[in-house]
């Protein structure tokens, strides 16, 4: 009796897939105006994607975005000396 080879596919993992979150709920996260937020997002200062005339947002991207905002040498956390 032979064996015959088989070819085992590897499991495909599921692609992960984030919701898109719209520019109020984005506003609320950051506890800023909706409008302030797409003004950014207009201006590329914000991880933002247009989508028709929509802005959306991934809750990651904003993360990722506000640690680095906050961790910059551009913005200070304090500016008192001892």
């Amino acid at each position: 009796m032979q064996q015959a080879n088989t070819l085992q596919k590897p499991e495909m993992a599921e692609p992960s897939f984030e919701p898109l979150i719209d520019s109020t709920t984005a506003a609320d996260l950051l506890k800023i105006h909706r409008k302030t937020l797409e003004r950014m997002a207009y201006r590329g200062d914000i991880p933002a994607h247009k989508i028709g005339r929509f802005w959306r947002f991934r809750a990651s991207e904003l993360d990722d975005w506000l640690n680095t905002q906050v961790n910059s040498s551009r913005q200070p956390c304090c500016t008192n000396s001892f």
